[in-house]
């Protein structure tokens, strides 16, 4: 029996870049269907006793900039270290995925999200710029205009909030997390374990 994956993830995380195509690739060899939740980590940093980027102490800051680094020479992922527009405002971006995923279905909504973290890390676009929005929703096929509109609306940030809290129930801390059940795999670099996962069934 094929596994479903809960994918609970940040439109400013580097990391949830990075293991974008690979979770694509891992649920599609394995059949399991995979859902996304652009939850609001902001509100999860402080619940669970994470900081958020420029709270961090300098060390825990220069570290993350080494290990990003490291996986993207690993991967072959043309990433910025420093992109121009990081921390970009999602708000936007969140809703037009969550209006996507509630109306068009899990796969454009999933679609629209790598497009838009692809778009601030490797491209350096201001992902919070409605126009640079608007020509990422065309790129991936999908009507810009009625989905820009769609995603401004308050119920997709009310249900981006009840997803939030959701997420902490189910012992979210971090960006991104794979859930399947009641077992969590944090970070892309868990990726292998979550295969593993799927790949039993």
């Amino acid at each position: 029996m094929s596994l479903h994956v809960d994918y609970f993830a940040s439109l400013n995380s580097p990391w949830t870049h990075l293991g974008a195509a690979r979770l694509e690739a891992n649920v599609a060899r394995h059949g399991a269907s995979l859902r996304i939740f652009p939850v609001d980590f902001g509100t999860i940093f402080p619940a669970t006793g994470g900081l958020p980027l420029p709270k961090r102490s300098p060390q825990r800051q220069a570290y993350r900039l080494q290990e990003l680094e490291r996986w993207r020479l690993h991967l072959g992922i043309p990433i910025q270290i420093k992109p121009r527009f990081f921390p970009a405002d999602e708000k936007l971006s969140a809703g037009c995925v969550i209006a996507a995923r509630e109306t068009l279905g899990d796969e454009p909504a999933i679609r629209l999200a790598h497009r838009v973290l692809k778009a601030l890390w490797e491209e350096e676009r201001d992902t919070g710029n409605p126009d640079v929005l608007a020509v990422l929703i065309e790129e991936i096929g999908l009507d810009a205009s009625r989905l820009l509109k769609l995603g401004a609306e308050d119920r997709w940030m009310e249900q981006r909030a009840l997803d939030t809290q959701a997420a902490l129930a189910r012992g979210v801390f971090g960006a991104p997390s794979y859930v399947v059940g009641e077992e969590i795999f944090w970070g892309q670099d868990r990726l292998d374990f979550l295969e593993r996962r799927l790949a039993l069934g």
